[in-house]
């Protein structure tokens, strides 16, 4: 059975929106002629192990630059190339450039389910947090990997509103300051 698998970027006060929505503290991206090795290894194998994309309307809003992005290199191609369900109520269509686009789904708990059924690599929750909690709660979702950036914001939107008791699958440091912690979610 596929994996459902949540990233989020994060700050280590817990924040993964600041109060405007943004995410100004997200450091240590992937595609950088000086990215640390090591750390654009992690992040490469991240996006190799999974086939198909999640995202939330909000997200999807956010990320329309990503089908454009020029400068994105194996990443940027690898993350537009992939299969793509947008979670909405209110979008009919959900293009994605001159990339296939995503697939609407007024359903994502069923639509869900339906993806860890069929065979393929793991599913990745790209943001979203609206999204992630109520996969959470509908118990479908088997890890999270925090992006856990060096700053602070004291305010913004917690990952968790509620109590969630995880398990640490892994926890490794990067030279940018990034820290990348796995989780089960324990169900």
């Amino acid at each position: 059975m596929r994996k459902l698998i949540v990233q989020q970027w994060v700050t280590v006060d817990n924040i993964a929106a600041e109060e405007d929505g943004g995410l100004s503290f997200v450091s240590g991206e992937p595609f950088s002629e000086t990215t640390n090795k090591k750390y654009k290894e992690k992040v490469m194998g991240f996006v190799d192990a999974v086939d198909t994309l999640i995202l939330g309307a909000n997200t999807y809003a956010q990320s329309q630059g990503w089908a454009t992005a020029t400068d994105q290199g194996e990443y940027g191609e690898k993350l537009n190339n992939l299969t793509k369900f947008v979670a909405s109520s209110k979008l009919e269509h959900a293009p994605w450039g001159d990339f296939p686009a995503a697939t609407v789904t007024r359903d994502p708990v069923a639509t869900v389910r339906e993806l860890k059924e069929q065979s393929g690599k793991d599913i990745w929750l790209w943001g979203s947090l609206t999204l992630m909690r109520s996969l959470i709660d509908a118990g479908l979702v088997d890890e999270l990997t925090l992006l856990v950036c060096p700053a602070s914001r004291g305010k913004g939107t917690r990952i968790f509103e509620d109590r969630q008791d995880l398990k640490l699958i892994e926890a490794t440091g990067f030279d940018n300051g990034v820290a990348v912690l796995r989780y089960e979610i324990k169900k």
